[in-house]
This record gives C-alpha cells, sequence and structure tokens, in this order.
C-alpha cells in the first residue's frame, strides 16, 4: 500500500471530487489513461499524484527489499479535503468591496495491490 498526497491545490474541492470520482477503483494504467484525456483542470494534478504514489510504491518496496507488481496497483481510496480559503477583495462601485473567495483543497491518493 502506498500513499501521495498533495496539499492547498487551487482548485476548488468540489470539483476536484469529479475527477477522484473518475479513478477511484480503477487499475492504475486506465486512471492514467483517463486522467491524460480528461478536460478538467485537476486531471493533471491527479495524474501527478498517482505516479508518485506509484514511485512511493516501488521505493517502499526497495526499502523493505520486497518486490512490487506495478501492473497490479489499483487505485484504493482517493479523497479530497477542503484547504484553506485565501480571501481576497475586488473593487466595485461607487468606492465599495466585495470579497472574492478562491478555496483550495489537499488530495490524497492511495494505491494497493490487487490480490489474486
Amino acid at each position: 500500500m502506498s500513499k501521495a498526497s498533495l496539499r492547498f491545490a487551487r482548485v476548488s474541492p468540489r470539483k476536484a471530487r469529479l475527477v477522484a470520482d473518475l479513478v477511484r477503483g480503477k487499475d492504475v494504467d486506465e486512471a492514467l489513461e483517463l486522467l491524460t484525456f480528461a478536460r478538467k483542470k485537476t486531471a493533471p494534478l491527479m495524474k501527478k499524484l498517482i505516479e508518485s504514489a506509484m514511485a512511493n510504491a516501488e521505493n517502499g518496496a526497495e526499502i523493505r527489499n520486497d518486490s512490487v507488481d506495478i501492473d497490479a496497483l489499483y487505485v484504493k481510496t482517493v479523497f479530497v479535503n477542503e484547504g484553506s480559503t485565501l480571501k481576497r477583495f475586488r473593487p466595485r462601485a461607487m468606492g465599495r468591496a466585495t470579497p472574492v473567495r478562491k478555496p483550495t483543497s489537499h488530495i490524497t491518493v492511495v494505491l494497493d495491490s490487487r490480490q489474486e
């Protein structure tokens, strides 16, 4: 089992969860292929995160003097939590200002190998 996380990604959690739902439970190869062609802002971030989790699996196996089959890995869990919100202000008419909220996300991917 390997894990990778991305914190403070500049995408709203609601939009990131749409991409997370696409890859949850899929094989790693299939998930990477889906993310390559997905037209969402979060797709490249999630792709890089899955690749990082794969590298973590290889590195962890190397440290434990174990072997891991990369082809047998699948996306066990993906979850998106809400990060802190950047608060900015935009000037408006008659000297007023309106708040602009820029949400961030914490994305976590856990990979595991299928038992055969």
